[in-house]
């Protein structure tokens, strides 16, 4: 989903830079279309990809065969009861919910922008003012996914509860 990223030139010039990764900062009615495409493909087809690194999409870098047996979608807003998101609900075989801790996510999103350069405070900042809302909006406005992994941390290691 990350490849449906709205380029950055759009979203300073609609001052959603600083906002980057909440739902109207994607072509979330591209990549649904897309997704959707897939059912009836004929040909291959080919989709963007984000780099992190580049902080861009790139355009056609993941193919996909019209004969792929099984296909994964990751994204924050995939099960969200809301347009265009909710167009997918009839899509997907199976959907899975990854749900850490909200502290747990604070802590694995500060050090993510830690690894992007940000100083631990920055990090912080942007971790609680723009990812920790959107992950509230997802677990406040998603439909209920097939499995759900709530994961619970100990100091010896992860732990899963289904």
């Amino acid at each position: 989903m990350d490849g449906y990223h709205l380029d950055n030139r759009i979203l300073e010039t609609r001052s959603l830079l600083e906002k980057k990764g909440t739902p109207e900062t994607f072509d979330g009615i591209g990549f649904c279309q897309a997704i959707r495409g897939l059912q009836s493909a004929r040909h291959e087809s080919f989709h963007p990809k984000f780099d992190r690194q580049m902080d861009l999409a790139i355009a056609g870098a993941i193919a996909v065969h019209p004969e792929t047996p099984t296909i994964v979608v990751e994204g924050n807003y995939l099960l969200m009861d809301s347009d265009p998101w909710r167009t997918l609900a009839d899509v997907y075989a199976a959907t899975v919910f990854v749900s850490p801790t909200l502290e747990e996510l604070k802590s694995r999103l500060q050090r993510r922008w830690i690894k992007h350069g940000f100083d631990p405070k920055s990090a912080l900042q942007r971790a609680t003012t723009n990812d920790l809302p959107n992950a509230e909006l997802v677990i406040r406005e998603s439909r209920k996914a097939d499995l759900t992994l709530n994961q619970n941390y100990t100091e010896f290691g992860m732990r899963y509860a289904f």
